[in-house]
């Protein structure tokens, strides 16, 4: 006696139904939904196909380098859980450089936040014909390199008499010798904070820009009539919530940037800076990989990084994408 196994369908189409559920299987209408919009996918299909190769790939890549020793010379060998071991145990310096970018972290994320966000609003009550002036004065130091901008700000912090900072402290008689500011530990990860919040205009910056100027004017008209009076209701009551998904975005952005700090850091004390005072969990990262080239811990710490940014961004969406 032979049976033969048949596929239960969704009554009225082609679909199979996940099996013990009685509902079409998550593949099977992803299918159909590809199918239905096959002319959005082929106009998708150039950035799926980049975004796979040089984000996804690059992602599950470093994920099984993390896993192995490799030093860009010999194959990659597997040893396991070694290298995060090593990375919590043992490495003094990378769990020193977790606290130096959780606590840069801590202060350029919530003030370059509001930051941005104020200076966007109150760009937006500027009369249109000189918006783009006081945008582009804003915006500029987050598209200039860290190189460019290095040269300015060691002149204003160099550490001896011709330092711009320490020649008036010492011309007023504020200080009697000259500051080391970046060789001094304890003055060199608010030195770095300083410069880090000057370029923190990017994109959130323009982000938040264009969601103000796109409020409506017929909900300031609506809250006029019910009694706001002044511009700062204005913004809590109206603008703000007017404006949160730009808030989301800007908060994400701010977070990728608060953690990723480096070419700040390296172009203002060095790698190693003295006695790693400015030493972030990304400048390690560029130490392992770039200078002692090994691949596989710095793997390992790319992978750290990018699960603290990941938990990070998911508390973020439910701080601020609940509605």
């Amino acid at each position: 006696m032979s049976s033969t196994a048949t596929t239960k369908t969704v009554p009225g189409t082609d679909r199979p139904l996940s099996p013990g559920t009685g509902k079409p299987s998550k593949l099977a209408l992803l299918w159909e939904n590809i199918k239905r919009h096959k002319l959005s996918y082929l106009f998708l299909a150039p950035f799926l196909l980049l975004f796979t190769f040089f984000t996804i790939i690059p992602i599950f890549t470093s994920i099984g380098l993390s896993f192995s020793y490799y030093n860009m010379i010999e194959s990659p060998r597997f040893i396991g859980l070694s290298n995060y071991r090593l990375l919590f145990v043992d490495d003094d310096i990378f769990l020193k450089a977790i606290g130096i970018t959780f606590n840069f972290a801590m202060i350029t994320g919530p003030v370059g936040y509001v930051m941005a966000f104020m200076l966007a609003w109150l760009i937006s009550q500027v009369p249109v014909k000189y918006r783009f002036f006081y945008t582009l004065c804003f915006y500029t130091p987050s598209i200039t390199s860290a190189t460019a901008m290095s040269v300015v700000w060691l002149y204003l912090f160099a550490g001896d008499r011709k330092g711009l900072i320490n020649y008036w402290a010492l011309k007023l008689g504020i200080i009697q010798e000259p500051y080391l500011f970046l060789q001094n530990v304890n003055s060199i990860v608010p030195v770095i904070i300083i410069v880090s919040l000057w370029m923190s205009m990017g994109i959130g910056f323009l982000a938040f820009l264009a969601g103000l100027q796109n409020v409506s004017k017929e909900l300031y008209e609506a809250g006029a009539i019910d009694g706001i009076k002044f511009k700062l209701q204005e913004l809590w009551y109206i603008t703000i919530p007017s404006v949160k998904p730009q808030l989301l975005f800007g908060a994400v952005l701010q977070v990728v940037f608060s953690l990723q700090v480096f070419d700040v850091s390296v172009q203002l004390v060095g790698i190693p800076s003295p006695l790693y005072a400015g030493h972030t969990i990304l400048t390690h990262l560029f130490d392992y990989a770039f200078i002692k080239f090994e691949m596989g811990y710095a793997s390992a710490i790319a992978v750290v990084l990018f699960m603290i940014m990941l938990g990070l961004n998911r508390l973020i969406f439910k701080w601020l994408g609940r509605d």
